[in-house]
């Protein structure tokens, strides 16, 4: 029973944050905001909000385990998995914006997630509101470097009083699918005699980046490799610093050594896509190796 409760738990959060970004974008359109500027702020926090979801629950029933493992293994899964596949399915092509913002800074605060986790051993109420600060502090940049242009022609917008339903409808979704997330996990993670750190960062971390996954393979089949990239290294930088910043910020938790060493793989891997990156391609074979590398990471979570 719980299974099903953690199945329903994920499909309320993937349609949650569906409905909730289409209302939201909606809105943000009908009030004059720029397209591009919906697509970096909205659908970008949008997609983080299944993890976001599980982790604010998991922190306020004091379960800070699941709530960072979900974390780092969304970011390690969206490094190697998703990235490798997309690598796989069509060598992708790395945007100067990419290859010199938003990567580095990806690695940057990687680098500073594992200083506040082996140095605090705690994610607390002070580096939460770093994170969020860096957090706006990258809005701003990204929004003020992005050039906009103007709109050829007008999207579809929806109804108003279709917004308010898919925005609330979204959130009741999201609110309601991480908790079941959250409760069926910990029964299940009890029951097979697993820590809560090893559930967080394998079953929870791969069902709540299912929306990346997705979106990234349907962006590599029209053949925009380079989308699925970007959606992957964006929800990294989001994971951390909205999700991260704002759970921790809510209920301050202790971090474990097993987490310690998450994070710490996180670093790697962020430092890997920099080094792969630097030739403005990731072949096939790069591909592989990180597809490669997570199935290793998978057997070592499994065995210690």
């Amino acid at each position: 029973m719980e299974y099903l409760g953690l199945l329903l738990g994920f499909v309320c959060l993937i349609k949650g944050a569906d409905f909730f970004v289409d209302g939201a974008s909606s809105l943000a359109k009908k009030l004059g905001i720029p397209a591009v500027l919906v697509g970096l702020t909205i659908a970008a926090i949008g997609t983080s909000l299944p993890e976001a979801s599980v982790s604010v629950i998991s922190a306020l029933h004091h379960n800070g385990e699941i709530a960072i493992s979900n974390v780092v293994g969304s970011n390690l899964f969206n490094t190697l998995m998703v990235i490798g596949c997309c690598a796989l399915i069509f060598p992708i092509q790395v945007g100067s914006e990419l290859k010199n913002r938003d990567i580095p800074f990806n690695m940057i605060i990687s680098a500073l997630l594992f200083l506040f986790a082996i140095g605090c051993r705690q994610l607390n109420r002070i580096s939460g509101s770093i994170l969020l600060i860096g957090l706006i502090a990258y809005l701003v940049f990204i929004c003020k470097s992005t050039p906009i242009e103007k709109e050829s022609q007008k999207e579809a917008i929806l109804a108003p009083w279709k917004i308010f339903v898919y925005i609330v409808l979204g959130l009741i979704a999201i609110v309601c699918g991480g908790q079941l997330v959250v409760n069926n996990a910990t029964t299940i993670a009890t029951d097979l005699g697993w820590s809560q750190t090893l559930i967080g960062v394998t079953i929870v971390a791969i069902g709540t980046s299912l929306p990346e996954l997705v979106t990234s393979l349907v962006a590599c089949k029209k053949g925009e490799s380079g989308l699925g990239l970007g959606n992957a290294v964006g929800s990294n930088i989001f994971n951390i610093l909205f999700i991260l910043g704002i759970s921790s910020t809510i209920m301050p938790y202790a971090v474990n050594m097993e987490s310690v060493v998450d994070c710490f793989l996180v670093l790697i891997v962020s430092i890997l896509l920099f080094g792969i990156s630097r030739n403005s391609v990731i072949s096939k074979k790069e591909g592989l190796a990180l597809i490669l590398l997570y199935v290793l990471y998978s057997i070592y979570v499994f065995l210690r």
